[in-house]
């Protein structure tokens, strides 16, 4: 790697660290309000409906993009990540005005996002919106994902991503669409200052780039669902920027936030980030580890799957923490209350 994808890389991990400890923050107060999407999170079968959900989801978006209801698609991003932001800048905001039990600013807040988002989509608003919806997202799956669940969900969507592109490549024509759109489905790590997503015609300089991955999560908080899978392709050696699909940010933050919500281990006690566990912490290590190893292979010049590399980071990261916190595997892995 030359020293602009260096620099590339080192703002890749600072989106994805920004996403996790954003999720983090988030866990406790999500919960505080009520936020649980489901009324058992220990459910396996929550990690099939979403499932299923995402191939529907895919479907339909594929079928957008040919029969040209691009800006169908569009509508259901921005509208998806106004509602999410609403879900972060809700416990994060203080209710300075509120009209009933509503937090104007907070509303006013997620507003902006959209709009934001319609009127100029450059880079650095998609990317701010992206960290925001991604920690949100994260949080929101966290704490209704229990470990078990969590576990299938991420397996199960790394397995799906692999055949998705190494197999059927469906979701590298998926790709090709969102990339015009310019909504945070995607998160866009510009290598030159000079850079603009706006005058980009993407002819080369598309290397890391996901499907949908970002829109599917945060949708599905609120029953529509897109899908959660990444690939990379080739790029140059003087490519402007890379792409990397919001989704795989999101879905290894999912085990870290529900490992550190559903697991018993004992907090670190970091201040800022209560609910911070040793299997939470090597989650994330695994993330960075698997992030690693998918951005060195990216600038090999050859298309990978995202999610198998981090996902089983996260996953097994996780497993590792529990181990060496005391906790029993079988319970780690939520299987306990089935044996």
């Amino acid at each position: 790697m030359n020293a602009r994808e260096i620099r590339g890389v080192a703002v890749a991990a600072a989106l994805f660290l920004f996403v996790q400890l954003g999720a983090l923050m988030l866990v406790e107060p999500f919960e505080t309000a009520g936020y649980q999407a489901v009324e058992n999170p220990s459910d396996p079968t929550n990690s099939l409906v979403y499932i299923a959900a995402i191939l529907v989801a895919t479907a339909l978006m594929l079928a957008a993009f040919k029969y040209a209801f691009e800006w169908a698609v569009k509508g259901v991003v921005v509208c998806s990540s106004a509602l999410v932001s609403w879900y972060v800048f809700a416990v994060v905001t203080p209710p300075l005005v509120t009209l009933g039990s509503l937090n104007v600013l907070a509303v006013a807040l997620s507003v902006g996002v959209a709009v934001a988002l319609l009127v100029y989509p450059e880079w650095y608003v998609i990317d701010a919106a992206g960290v925001v919806m991604g920690a949100g997202a994260g949080a929101l799956f966290g704490i209704s994902f229990g470990l078990l669940p969590a576990i299938l969900l991420l397996s199960v969507l790394a397995v799906y991503d692999a055949i998705s592109v190494y197999g059927t490549e469906h979701m590298l024509s998926l790709a090709e669409g969102v990339m015009d759109l310019h909504v945070p489905v995607i998160l866009v790590i510009p290598l030159s200052l000079s850079y603009s997503l706006l005058d980009d015609d993407f002819s080369g300089a598309s290397d890391v780039h996901d499907d949908d991955g970002d829109a599917d999560d945060d949708a599905a908080v609120e029953g529509d669902e897109t899908t959660a899978d990444d690939h990379t392709d080739e790029g140059e050696s003087d490519r402007d920027a890379f792409f990397i699909g919001l989704g795989d940010a999101v879905m290894p933050t999912v085990m870290i936030a529900s490992g550190a919500f559903f697991s018993p281990a004992p907090s670190l006690g970091v201040t800022f980030l209560p609910a911070l566990n040793l299997p939470a912490l090597l989650a994330m290590v695994g993330t960075f580890l698997g992030l690693g190893v998918l951005l060195w292979a990216v600038m090999k010049g050859r298309a990978h799957a995202g999610l198998p590399l981090l996902n089983g980071g996260a996953i097994g990261g996780y497993l590792l923490g529990s181990v060496l916190a005391g906790v029993p595997l079988l319970r780690a892995l939520g299987l306990a209350p089935y044996l």
